[in-house]
């Protein structure tokens, strides 16, 4: 059973969510050994009699059959013959693409990966032509506007959020006025829950998840093209999580015996972990039992923070027929499609005049959409992720690391590919 709680309102009676969401493609190294094939990301669109081609990376059959069904009626509606095509291994075979001339026309990107992809020539910034840019949440425009272009329209999103153990939390005495609004107060509670073989918050060892406590403190990774990692705020947000760690009252979920922070919380190894909207589906097929509650992260000296996970649709800039190619785009991230496409596997809409709908639909969940006005993106620079992924490395030993130290090191890994 899941319940949103803004501030206030852990009682009982929830709502059991199904449906997972899987950010297909995000996370992944851009693989630059294929050329664009000369073409060139600015200047009018094309037109053609085309059909057009989609090349996306599917969290299951439930994604797989909305994305075919969606296509197949602009299809319908606009005569336009659509090849849909699920991917197996969604970065290798769009570099594929390229490389060899025959790009689809549209295709899943995530963040990391559209500064390769925009450098090298190969997509279409189409941003800025869509009829429906003023609709997204100006977090994700941003996440997909490199050197001042809005590249891509961003087609679904999720943030963090603090899950909590319903039961577990009853049982440790605490109501509605202990939601954690503040990091004193989240020091607190997780100290309280922290017992009898639970500890009280456990997420991953990674910053997917340790990123929202920067963000909380007022700091992050990049801001306004700036490198920004070893920034105080940044340093006071890891001492946080390393000196609660030290109280016992944090945890990684890995050094708990569990591979992901939702898989600590439904063995009930936690009491609380911090994950993205994903986790209902996860917690309705494997831990059924289990009653939880959705909350909004708690605020740090630097105010609201979370972080925001997202694919855009790019599109070639060797298309053919991308006045096609940007109509469809519209299609599928209008308002009412991304609420089809939310019922049918789980994402929340990227539109923000799906948001009422969207909360009402579903009230429990609401803690998600909110983090959307205060989230922060992945970076986009090339090279983001082995920076990303040489500073998880360094997170794992926090519990006995120097913070100053971990996060010099991100630093100059960022200042060299920000240049």
């Amino acid at each position: 059973m899941t319940r949103h709680i803004p501030r206030a309102g852990l009682a009982a009676g929830a709502l059991l969510v199904t449906g997972a969401l899987a950010l297909a493609g995000c996370g992944s190294g851009f693989d630059d050994s294929g050329d664009a094939g000369g073409g060139a990301s600015g200047g009018e669109l094309t037109s053609s009699d085309d059909g057009l081609t989609i090349l996306f990376g599917s969290s299951g059959d439930a994604e797989t059959d909305a994305v075919k069904e969606a296509a197949a009626a602009w299809s319908e509606e606009s005569g336009v013959d659509v090849e849909v095509k699920v991917a197996t291994d969604q970065a290798q075979e769009l570099s594929q693409g390229f490389a060899a001339g025959d790009p689809p026309d549209l295709f899943y990107l995530a963040p990391e990966l559209l500064a390769g992809y925009a450098d090298n020539g190969s997509l279409k910034a189409y941003g800025d032509e869509l009829a429906n840019k003023d609709d997204f949440y100006p977090a994700l425009v941003d996440n997909f506007t490199y050197d001042d272009q809005f590249y891509c329209a961003p087609k679904d999103f999720s943030t963090l959020a603090l899950i909590i153990n319903k039961g577990l939390w009853d049982a440790a005495g605490l109501t509605d006025d202990d939601i954690p609004t503040t990091w004193d107060e989240l020091s607190t509670v997780a100290q309280t829950l922290t017992k009898d073989g639970v500890v009280g918050l456990s997420f991953g060892w990674e910053w997917q998840r340790i990123g929202t406590f920067m963000a909380q403190a007022g700091g992050g990774l990049i801001k306004d093209g700036e490198v920004i990692a070893n920034s105080q705020e940044n340093v006071d947000a890891l001492t946080y999580v390393k000196d609660q760690m030290a109280a016992g009252s944090f945890a990684y979920a890995q050094d708990l015996g569990a591979g992901w922070g939702g898989e600590a919380f439904g063995k009930q190894l936690s009491a609380m972990t911090i994950e993205g909207n994903w986790i209902t589906g996860a917690m309705t097929n494997d831990f059924p039992d289990v009653d939880y509650v959705v909350a909004e992260l708690p605020e740090g000296p630097g105010g609201k923070g979370t972080l925001q996970f997202t694919n855009c649709w790019g599109m070639a800039a060797d298309s053919p027929n991308q006045k096609a190619a940007l109509d469809l785009v519209e299609y599928m991230t209008s308002a009412d499609q991304q609420l089809a496409f939310s019922k049918s596997f789980g994402p929340m809409p990227s539109a923000k005049s799906a948001a009422d709908q969207w909360t009402s639909d579903n009230p429990d969940l609401a803690a998600f959409l909110a983090g959307a006005d205060y989230a922060q993106g992945f970076p986009t620079y090339d090279g983001s992720s082995d920076v990303i992924t040489d500073f998880n490395a360094e997170l794992q030993g926090l519990k006995d690391g120097d913070p100053q130290q971990i996060l010099d090191t991100v630093q100059s890994n960022f200042e060299a590919i920000v240049g």
